[in-house]
């Protein structure tokens, strides 16, 4: 049997905390931290995705006002225990090379591309993590036959939950967190 690696091992009895992931040099790329536990990104992410990410990244930085910052594949520090990733964020945060996480109040959106190993911490978890730690827009993005479908969210502030704001399959318009406009059809080849 194979003695597990050093960074698999807590390094206290309560488990692991925010910012141990910022010591696990040896860890896989897409580490998050769920409640307490270490989530890896086991399976191999599909050209869909990424070219998505790619695409939808490109569009909003050219549509972002001076002031906002995108990012991709950070993590948001939402406590202690919780520093969950998210595909693609826009933040309120001046740049720094050396940032490894967002904490929540400077992120204004976060976006999910959905694969199915991560459906249930996408739809479900992360869902409620941001909205209670005040994310005010997330997006979750489903594959419906190859074509993008953007579910919006947007915070109800008095319940610290999401609101469904639509489902967006042609053309993504909307007025906030800034003024947006991109065809999904392309998106993707």
């Amino acid at each position: 049997m194979t003695a597990l690696p050093d960074w698999m091992r807590p390094p206290r009895p309560e488990g692991w905390f925010a910012e141990d992931l910022d010591h696990l040099p040896d860890a896989p790329r897409h580490t998050e931290l769920i409640d307490g536990a270490l989530v890896f990104m086991m399976s191999p992410q599909r050209s869909w995705h990424g070219r998505l990410l790619t695409q939808l990244e490109v569009r909003l930085r050219k549509q972002a006002p001076d002031g906002l910052e995108i990012d991709r594949e950070m993590t948001i520090r939402i406590d202690a225990r919780n520093r969950p990733e998210a595909d693609l964020l826009v933040t309120t945060a001046t740049y720094e090379p050396s940032r490894t996480w967002y904490p929540p109040g400077d992120v204004i959106l976060a976006v999910e591309v959905v694969s199915p190993e991560s459906a249930h911490r996408d739809r479900e978890v992360k869902l409620r993590k941001y909205a209670a730690a005040g994310i005010a827009h997330y997006w979750l993005i489903e594959d419906e036959d190859g074509q993008p479908a953007v579910h919006v969210y947007e915070l109800d502030g008095p319940t610290r939950a999401y609101a469904p704001a639509g489902i967006v399959r042609d053309t993504l318009r909307l007025s906030a967190p800034f003024a947006i406009e991109i065809e999904l059809a392309d998106l993707l080849p």
